[in-house]
Order: structure tokens, then sequence, then C-alpha cells
């Protein structure tokens, strides 16, 4: 009987070990500059515990690499958690309410004003807990099993989500004597945890996690006001409906029904665009600048604020930047430090094309508009022309909206800036969040495909660099925006799953996408379906899924 293996480390190279051994003792012998949190088997994301049976490729993973990041965000919030049921008691709630710049909002809904010294105990707790280097254990239980602990441990917001998991048996994490459910694999212990901040904010506190790009140190922490507010505005909207968490969105649609959960998700946002309507004229602004990242509904939500504009008494026009693409191909097109040529930066579009079209229409002359082919990647002329009158509102909408660059020699009065996104509403539980950034990836996924012949893998291999010119080039810009428009459906999950799982299912295990596809599929499966049919033709969904009353 075979009692070796062989399994080849990326970076190291193959190497033969015992059958049966662990990732944990394997990745004993490695050198990373942070400590090792969890590895892919053959592209299968796994937690250290897991045993080597078969000769396999290993890729283990620290703070640097975004799956080791997710980990560590997951492991150090699982010892928050534990930290403050160890003050507060085993069935205290502990909420991880929303992300700002990849750090956590949390709030103690029992103790609404965390003081300065409950947060100092909890951290002197982190800080023994790390100390002792507790491992983190993985459980498999049965799911009726799984639910009674939770009940145990007052997870109220576990129980609802577990009722609706398809598998019999559920994986719970133990630290000490505390058990809790988490969406994706777990630290092998404390000792790996130990940078991290507890920061009174608002009526919670923010837990800071360190930044690998800072060297494993800490990003400066603003304020974000306007961002916060808009995330306090989405749990609202998420509570108005009753769905602040999947298990509570499931129990309703089981309840209810899908058709007043649409109805008033849609309601919020056509009430939030009729009031940005009534701003932009009683205020008086000619242009109305719409920006935002990638997938984030602009050119539907262009459309509708027009809409509302027409509604009462405006006549409003509407230009794609998106249309003012360089032509792929002709070197115009910067290339990033990976040597891929870089569609994120705003030199990827012809500003000085859309200075010259801007200038001639705000002086009442005649402009043909372009219109960018994404399957051939060039500009096309097909006469389409655009006139204003004086009382006409001009909207531009394009991911780089509020850079200046966009809006050169127009009076800052005439402005009305918008930053739109999709800031989820709705968090798997009370621990587990859902990322702005998985949002607008799965939007991403289903349109590209349908509109772009852009394949799931195709996608996901582009996204890193997506996120990477959005925190350069646009984020940047969102504290100059006088109003925000978050466009996240609480529904839309339900929706989307059966546009993207087909799509991510077809990504191969030999592909360098593959762990990425899985970790969508897990975190799709956790939502019961709506059909796309009860999706009104307005919707910003329908931008993506297809079906809009307006023109793609």
């Amino acid at each position: 009987m075979k009692d070796k293996i062989t399994i080849d480390i990326v970076g190291s190279g193959k190497t033969s070990v015992p059958k049966g051994i662990t990732l944990l003792e394997v990745s004993k012998t490695q050198t990373k500059p942070w400590p090792i949190l969890v590895a892919t088997v053959d592209n299968e994301l796994q937690d250290l515990s897991r045993r080597l049976l078969f000769d396999s490729t290993v890729d283990f993973l620290d703070i640097s690499d975004p799956n080791g990041y997710r980990t560590y965000q997951r492991s150090l919030t699982f010892l928050m958690i534990y930290a403050a049921k160890s003050v507060l008691g085993k069935k205290a709630r502990v909420v991880v309410t929303h992300s700002i710049n990849k750090n956590y909002y949390c709030e103690l809904p029992d103790h609404p004003e965390p003081t300065k010294e409950l947060l100092e105990e909890i951290e002197r707790i982190m800080r023994e807990t790390v100390a002792k280097d507790i491992p983190i254990e993985k459980h498999t239980l049965q799911k009726e099993a799984a639910i009674k602990l939770a009940s145990d441990f007052g997870l109220e917001d576990k129980e609802k989500m577990l009722k609706y998991r398809h598998n019999l048996s559920v994986s719970f994490y133990k630290l000490d004597w505390f058990y809790n459910y988490f969406y994706g694999e777990m630290a092998p212990s404390t000792d790996c945890l130990s940078q991290y901040k507890l920061i009174k904010r608002s009526n919670g506190f923010m837990l800071q996690f360190p930044d690998a790009s800072l060297g494993y140190e800490f990003a400066e922490l603003p304020q974000n006001t306007k961002v916060e507010e808009v995330f306090e505005e989405a749990n609202q909207w998420a509570r108005i409906v009753n769905a602040d968490t999947v298990g509570a969105l499931n129990d309703n649609l089981c309840k209810s029904g899908n058709g007043m959960i649409i109805r008033i998700a849609e309601a919020l946002h056509e009430k939030k665009v009729a009031l940005l309507a009534d701003r932009i004229v009683n205020e008086h602004r000619r242009i109305v600048l719409i920006a935002g990242p990638t997938s984030s509904g602009k050119t539907t939500f262009a459309v509708r604020l027009s809409t509302q504009l027409r509604a009462i008494g405006a006549v409003p026009s509407v230009i794609g930047l998106d249309n003012y693409y360089h032509n792929r191909g002709d070197g115009r097109i910067p290339r990033d430090e990976f040597g891929n040529e870089d569609y994120e930066t705003i030199k990827a579009i012809d500003t000085a094309l859309i200075t010259k079209n801007l200038q001639a229409l705000l002086l009442g002359e005649g402009v043909e508009l372009p219109t960018f082919n994404f399957l051939t990647g060039k500009r096309e002329y097909k006469g389409r022309y655009m006139q204003l009158a004086p009382q006409d509102v001009l909207i531009l909408e394009g991911i780089h909206g509020l850079n200046d660059e966009i809006s050169r020699g127009v009076a800052d009065q005439d402005k009305f800036k918008i930053f739109i996104s999709a800031l989820t509403q709705i968090n798997i539980d009370d621990h587990n969040r859902i990322p702005t950034t998985d949002t607008r990836l799965v939007r991403r996924i289903v349109r590209d495909y349908q509109y772009r012949g852009t394949t799931a893998a195709d996608t996901i291999d582009r996204w890193p660099s997506v996120l990477r010119g959005e925190a350069k080039y646009i984020y940047p810009h969102q504290e100059a925006a006088d109003e925000f428009f978050n466009s996240a459906l609480v529904y839309e999950m339900c929706v989307l799953k059966q546009y993207a799982e087909p799509l991510l299912f077809d990504i191969t295990q030999d592909a360098p996408q593959y762990t990425e596809a899985r970790r969508l599929i897990k975190f799709l499966s956790s939502f019961l379906c709506i059909p796309s049919e009860n999706i009104p033709a307005n919707s910003i969904l329908r931008e993506f899924v297809g079906g809009s009353c307006f023109s793609h």
C-alpha cells in the first residue's frame, strides 16, 4: 500500500510527503512573509486541517492573496465575537453590518453605544486568546444538531439561514467553548490573528484589518461620512422589507411570496430617483454627472432619472461615457503594471473628444455621438445626433463621470454629481457579510456573457484589475458627489443565481478561475430563486438579465 504521495507546492516545487499528512503540517515547512492561513488543493480552497491523500498541487495563501485576506477577515471576526460573548454572555448579539474600506463596522444591539471601557475589555480578551494560540477547529454536524447549537448560542440568524440549506450536514467552527457558522474557510489557530484594531465609531465600532500592501500595517481610516450614510439608508431599506439577512429574506419569500418584496424594493428605488430629479430642477443644475464602479447600474439609472426629470417638466438627454473608449488595439489604451491594457484608467477614454462634444452641445450646436461596439472593440457612428436647448438637462454617465477631466470648462454651480454603487443591504447572517464587490461581480458575469460575449472565466480573470482601477481612479472622487444612489436590490441574488450558476459551473477544475467560481457558487446557494419574469421592465436588474424597457 502506497504510504507516500507527491505534492507540487506552488513556489517551492515537488516533494514527497506521508499520505494523510495535514496541510498545516506541510505549511510549517514553508516560508512566507506573513502567517499561512489557508490553501488550495488542485484549485479547491481548503482549511489547513485538510489531510492530503492523493498527489496534488498545493498553494499556501497568506493575507496578500484575496482568499487569504477573506480568511483573515472571517477568522478575526470569529475571535472578536468570541471575545464579545465572553464579556457580555454567550447569547449576546454581535452584528457585522457593513464594510468601510475593507474594515467591518459592527454593532452590539444590546449596547447601542459601546463604551471605550467595553471595547478595551473585548480587545483584552482578544489579545489573551491570540497569545494562547487556541486552535480553530472545524466540526461537521447534522443540520438539525447545528440548528440546536445555533439556538444555544443565541444565533437566531443562523437558525433561519440553516433551515434553507440543501445539505444534510453543516460545518461549524469551534473556538474554545464557542461554536459558530462561517461561510468559508478559517485560519488554523488564533496565533495567526495578531494584527487588528477596535475603534469606536457612531453607534458601534470598526474592526480594522491589516493591509498587506502596507507591510501588514493599517491603512488610514477616513470618516467616509457620505458612504456611511448610504449604508445606514441601505440597512433601513432592508428592515422595511424585513430582509436584513438571507435567512430572513428566504423566510419572507416562503411566507409572503416574492411580489411584495419586489414591489417595495423597486418603489424605494423609484422614490429616491424622483427626489434626485426634484433637487436637480429646483437647484437649476444643467449638467448631471453620474459615476460609479462597474456593474452599478449607471446606464439604467441615468434613463430612469431622465424619465423622472421629464415628469416634472425638464428635457433631459443622456450620453454614456463608455461610448468614448479608445479603439481597442490602436495603441492609445495604457497598460497596467502587469502589461495588460488598462480599461479602468480615464486615459482609456477619449477625454479630448468628450470635451469637444460637451462644449459644442452647451453652445447649442449639433453633435454626432459615437457608439462603442464592445464585440469589435471599435467606436462606430450610426447617425445619432444631439442638440441641446438652453433649458435642457444633459446627463453624462460612466465610471469616470465625477472626474473633473470629463467636465472641464463647466461651472461648478451648473453641475450635479451623483455617485452610484451597489451597496449590499443584506448579509448572509449577522456575522457573514455579502461584499459589495461580490454583488457587482455576479452582475457583471451575467451581463458580459449576454451582451459582450465574455465568458465567466474571462470576467473573473479581469476582476482584480477592475478592482485596482476602481480604487485608484473612481473611489477617490466619491466624496465629491452631491448625492449617492444605492442600486442594490435586496432580492437580486435570488434572480441572478439562475443566470450565473450555469456559467460558473462551466469553469473546469483545471482552470485558474475555478477557486473563485466555486466560492461564488457556494455563496449563491444560500438564496431561494425568484423567476426573472416577475421583475419590472424598468428595474436596474434588467440591465443585467435582459428584458429592459430601455434600450441597452
